[in-house]
């Protein structure tokens, strides 16, 4: 299988044909329904600094916080301001990568399996799902390969063909070295190739109009159900039950089981040299400090294997009350908005009405106001009322319930 990108002739196409707002709009109470109704909602994953932040701004004129070292700036699952593309409402979702600097793996699959459940328990499915990869990496190394790994389960096999793979970054390689990593990727079992083979793509990034030509790919995707929302609400799975819980369980394990591996050989070393300890002094206290701290990363390890399940239920709860939440603030929002937008309107409309010995200029003031009123309401909504898509709710509880 080999990556496609758009061609020149392509993107022309496209050009002429889509029509682009980065700018949200909306211009009437119907809208709200049509955004909730028609909302297309497109996740971007991949591990930490492969672009995917940056991808969702360009495309969104969001301002998501973006990285620019070793920090992963993504710590949860953030929904960007809607915008419109070829007619449609598009939310894109950027998630944060399972090497992120701050917090565990299972607090990430957590926030994740929490985000797409409250979701698919609401209805709402997936029009697609990106997977950012760097081109520039010279090698598809461990952590990318398990961030992949955890991609593929959270997915499942019968979602592949709304999945598209991203390469990202070519401007920071040639052009022979970027297509030949790519024709690796794809021709590859132990990278992209399995996925590719059952109808995933792989397509380039290197621009806001491949940006879009992806978007455009996908957008027109019957929307389906991921793997692991159909184990959590559909079979009733515990999280660590599902594909993705038993990947990262298994990933777990084999930590513990290198930790107490080295915390063996580190005793062993630690026994030899308490035999010199009066010549040594300084190695057997090396030594302790080391064991110290690979203890500590032993009971971290097994206290996140053990609080996966406990934590996914308490956190899912706790993100359906902050949403009931939010949709009771947004709904008491609007109605306060619009009934003051009805009594400034009524309170002109009384003046004109009884101003029958005003002069001309006087009526034509209070139409005048009238306008504006009705100018600076329809303005003022058109900022506010795109943030009611549903899945930008569901990202403002989330929010709330890590604290963020």
């Amino acid at each position: 299988m080999t990556a496609t990108t758009a061609s020149s002739e392509d993107n022309e196409d496209i050009r002429s044909t889509m029509s682009y707002s980065p700018t949200p709009r909306v211009g009437s109470m119907h809208d709200i329904d049509v955004l909730q109704e028609d909302e297309v909602a497109i996740a971007v994953m991949g591990p930490t600094g492969s672009g995917k932040t940056t991808f969702i701004n360009t495309l969104s004129g969001s301002n998501l916080r973006v990285g620019s070292s070793l920090q992963s700036c993504t710590t949860t699952v953030q929904v960007a301001s809607p915008f419109q593309l070829d007619g449609r409402w598009i939310s894109l979702i950027d998630t944060p990568g399972f090497d992120d600097t701050s917090r565990s793996d299972t607090e990430i699959l957590t926030q994740i399996a929490s985000f797409l459940a409250a979701a698919y328990e609401h209805g709402k499915k997936l029009a697609g799902v990106i997977y950012m990869h760097r081109i520039s990496d010279v090698r598809m190394g461990g952590i990318s390969t398990r961030n992949f790994k955890m991609f593929r389960q959270l997915c499942g096999e019968s979602t592949l063909r709304n999945v598209v793979i991203v390469t990202n970054m070519w401007g920071e390689v040639g052009r022979e070295v970027g297509e030949a990593r790519e024709a690796e990727l794809g021709s590859d079992d132990r990278f992209f190739k399995p996925v590719l083979d059952k109808g995933a793509h792989m397509l380039r990034h290197n621009g806001l109009t491949s940006a879009q030509a992806i978007l455009h790919y996908l957008i027109g995707n019957h929307p389906r159900a991921l793997r692991i929302q159909r184990e959590l609400v559909d079979q009733g799975k515990n999280i660590s039950e599902t594909a993705a819980g038993e990947e990262l369980n298994r990933e777990l394990a084999e930590q513990i089981k290198r930790h107490r591996q080295e915390m063996a050989a580190l005793q062993e070393e630690m026994k030899a040299t308490e035999a010199i300890r009066e010549k040594d002094e300084e190695t057997r206290k090396e030594l302790e400090l080391e064991s110290r701290k690979l203890q500590a990363e032993m009971a971290r390890v097994q206290n996140d294997s053990n609080k996966l399940a406990s934590d996914y239920t308490q956190q899912k709860a706790e993100l359906e009350k902050r949403m009931a939440d939010v949709a009771e603030a947004a709904r008491k929002e609007t109605e306060a908005a619009e009934e003051n937008h009805r009594r400034q309107i009524q309170e002109l409309e009384d003046r004109l009405h009884h101003s029958s010995v005003a002069s001309n200029s006087e009526k034509e003031d209070i139409q005048r106001k009238l306008s504006d009123l009705q100018r600076q309401y329809d303005e003022a909504r058109s900022q506010w009322r795109p943030r009611r898509g549903f899945f930008g709710k569901i990202g403002r509880a989330l929010d709330s319930v890590f604290h963020l």
